[in-house]
């Protein structure tokens, strides 16, 4: 560690604060009509308190407003909340600090650590964030003073910060409804509306839809029959009769619920344009040996992009290769996805990798007759993600698609002049767009970068002027040590003496209240009532045992009490009339 600052101290969280694990109560006493206490576990955690959707009639472990939450189970284990007097599950603990204000101090010191603390729980063999490892953090102390302005500090510049981060996601949020509305309006029409009245002007003939649509099914039926012919030579068979009878004539789409599209356009479906093609299952037979080959996987497909730093390669059996290998302009579709959001992403095969192939994950749509980008358009925008997203739901609560999925999608047709010309317009409208959510992601990295520096600088000492007056970290540390040895001398209570000391603390709470006559902070009341730090859990459970009583006979109201954007400071109480 490196130099502290004048009057700070090194300590590990251990020594500025308890932990309290949490523990799942029954899950018969779970509900979300509001009876009985708050229950909080990390999927409850959001951006900086938790949201309370869920109650418990018999909380095991309870956490505090003054704590700082921490998820210590799963994806999420290193994430941060404020605390909130609520019970906790065993996804979280809450780390209470030893000492009144510290709370803000030590939830911005361990906000950049939170990849630090996922990876201790991958490291352990149980996945979890232990007591022992919250224990060991090290941390740096400044003096209670420094503490108050630091975290004042860090609380005006962070408001600021969020503020502009919420302005920039918001910027890039409507760039990507931009997007959509670009590519809606490329693929039924709106884009080449200009272009379809100078052809008008100018009297131009060009092939319809319709047209073209019926072009790409003769010559699809007449390269079948040339297979067929093929075959019965290479057998040395002459063609049966009625032979060109038993040709698979693709499917039309059903066009009851599809928007009207310009004049001179079709719908059809993706069977009657294209080659449908699935992928390779990976197995053991497959690892990369002698017969290699570039193999994309569901990660290399994004919507409308290609993702190719991480290509992996696969064993390729004899005659695979002239089947398999994808080429220039092929549509390769996500076929399933644990979102419906992400099910049937596509992109355009730009040819990059030579002979690459695909998995079974990934199904591959081959436009025949029809500009490929055109129908990966299609297949993107808002209409096209609609189709894919009720053909992928199942009754299972699965979302996949098939082959045979994928064949009925309907796709619009325009002329192939029109499909070209509207392709031109949507990348330079594109290529501008792309400018600006660049422009936006770059400002948001920066802004991440100076959320990183102004937390380093607060925690290095170099946020706020330091006082010589104000008391050293190392006589905070010296007390807190004091105090905790003071109460392990202290002999355990009786049962009977804990319950005495209990409906003390409950009576003293309504005087505390009535007493007030007005609004009072809750923790200041629970301070008046002789609840603190170190107090006996029963304490504190009879405290919230009371206010839930008091809460159900209508005679307590309670307020949260925030700051200037909106963010939860703290609760206050009244005691209302009976």
């Amino acid at each position: 560690m490196s130099r502290l600052p004048r009057g700070w101290s090194a300590a590990s969280l251990g020594e500025l604060a308890s932990f309290e694990m949490g523990q799942a109560p029954p899950g018969s006493s779970s509900n979300f009509e509001g009876v009985g206490t708050p229950f909080v576990k990390a999927g409850e955690f959001r951006e900086r308190s938790p949201v309370i959707r869920e109650w418990t009639t018999s909380p095991l472990k309870f956490g505090r407003s003054t704590d700082v939450f921490i998820c210590v189970v799963g994806a999420t284990a290193g994430k941060l909340n404020l605390g909130a007097d609520c019970a906790i599950g065993r996804s979280v603990a809450a780390i209470r600090p030893a000492t009144t204000g510290m709370q803000l101090f030590l939830y911005y010191q361990l906000l950049p650590r939170v990849l630090e603390l996922r990876a201790a729980s991958r490291g352990s063999a149980q996945g979890v964030i232990s007591q022992k490892v919250l224990s060991s953090i090290n941390l740096v102390v400044a003096p209670l003073g420094e503490q108050t302005r630091i975290v004042a500090k860090l609380e005006e510049l962070l408001s600021d910060l969020d503020a502009g981060v919420a302005e920039l996601k918001a910027a890039q949020k409507k760039l990507q409804q931009y997007r959509q509305s670009l590519l809606r309006a490329a693929v039924e029409g709106a884009l080449t509306a200009p272009w379809r009245d100078v052809q008008r002007r100018l009297g131009t003939s060009t092939e319809t839809g319709a047209q073209l649509l019926q072009r790409i099914l003769t010559e699809r039926r007449a390269r079948w029959e040339a297979k067929q012919i093929a075959r019965f030579n290479e057998q040395g068979k002459v063609p049966p009769k009625d032979w060109q009878k038993k040709y698979p004539a693709p499917v039309p789409p059903d066009t009851a619920d599809l928007p009207k599209l310009p004049d001179g356009w079709v719908w059809a479906s993706v069977e009657q344009i294209s080659e449908i093609q699935g992928g390779i299952q990976k197995q053991p037979s497959r690892a990369p040996m002698k017969n290699k080959y570039p193999f994309l996987r569901v990660a290399n497909v994004a919507r409308g992009k290609l993702k190719l730093q991480d290509v992996h390669e696969i064993e390729l059996f004899q005659g695979e290769l002239e089947r398999l290998a994808l080429v220039a302009g092929d549509v390769l579709i996500v076929e399933g996805n644990g979102s419906l959001t992400e099910i049937g992403r596509c992109a355009l095969w730009d040819g990059s990798i030579e002979n690459a192939v695909h998995q079974n994950h990934l199904i591959r749509v081959r436009p025949v007759g029809v500009v490929s980008q055109f129908v990966e358009t299609w297949l993107n925008s808002l209409g096209g993600i609609e189709k894919l997203s009720k053909l992928a739901a199942t009754t299972s609560g699965l979302y996949t698609l098939s082959v045979s999925k994928i064949s009925k999608i309907p796709v619009p047709i325009a002329p192939r002049a029109e499909q070209e010309a509207s392709m031109r317009v949507l990348i330079d409208n594109l290529s501008a767009l792309d400018v600006q959510e660049q422009s936006v992601e770059q400002s948001l990295k920066q802004s991440t970068a100076q959320r990183e520096n102004i937390l380093r600088a607060a925690f290095a000492g170099e946020l706020v002027p330091q006082d010589p007056n104000d008391e050293p970290a190392s006589v905070l540390l010296e007390r807190i040590r004091a105090e905790r040895a003071e109460r392990a001398k202290q002999p355990k209570v009786r049962r009977i003496k804990q319950e005495k000391e209990i409906a003390a603390v409950v009576k003293k709470l309504i005087n505390v209240l009535e007493e007030a006559g007005d609004w009072v902070p809750a923790q200041e009341a629970f301070r008046r009532c002789g609840v603190a730090d170190g107090a006996l859990t029963e304490r504190i459970e009879a405290l919230y045992a009371e206010l839930r009583e008091l809460d159900k006979a209508d005679r307590l109201a309670v307020e949260v009490v925030t700051d200037a954007q909106g963010r939860k400071l703290h609760d206050k109480l009244k005691l209302l009339a009976g």
